[in-house]
């Protein structure tokens, strides 16, 4: 066993349907509020706010906490390194999609 198969590249933190979902949706925006990516994704805002904490502590995604006017928000936003992830994880699902062993 050489470990070719692109299953291997597959990133198994953004591999969880949740958290892919997140990352795609990040990936298409510079920056969302939580309650935007929250709705977005189908989520409760507790289970959106775990997902992110892992995914921010893997330096995937950053969040940004202000105000608008006197109201806290929290934004989120795709890291580079999230980026590069996302598009090594799409890269391994296309090569098993079309039947690649390598």
């Amino acid at each position: 066993m050489t470990g070719a198969h692109p299953r291997h590249r597959l990133d198994p933190l953004i591999h969880a349907p949740i958290r892919l979902s997140i990352v795609a949706y990040l990936s298409e925006v510079d920056r969302a509020e939580f309650a935007l990516v929250r709705d977005a994704v189908e989520l409760t805002a507790a289970a959106l706010s775990k997902q992110v904490s892992l995914l921010e502590e893997a330096g995937y995604v950053t969040v940004e906490k202000g105000y608008v006017g006197k109201r806290p928000r929290t934004w989120l936003a795709l890291a580079p390194t999230g980026r590069e992830a996302l598009a090594r994880h799409l890269a391994a699902l296309r090569a098993i999609a079309e039947g690649q062993s390598r």
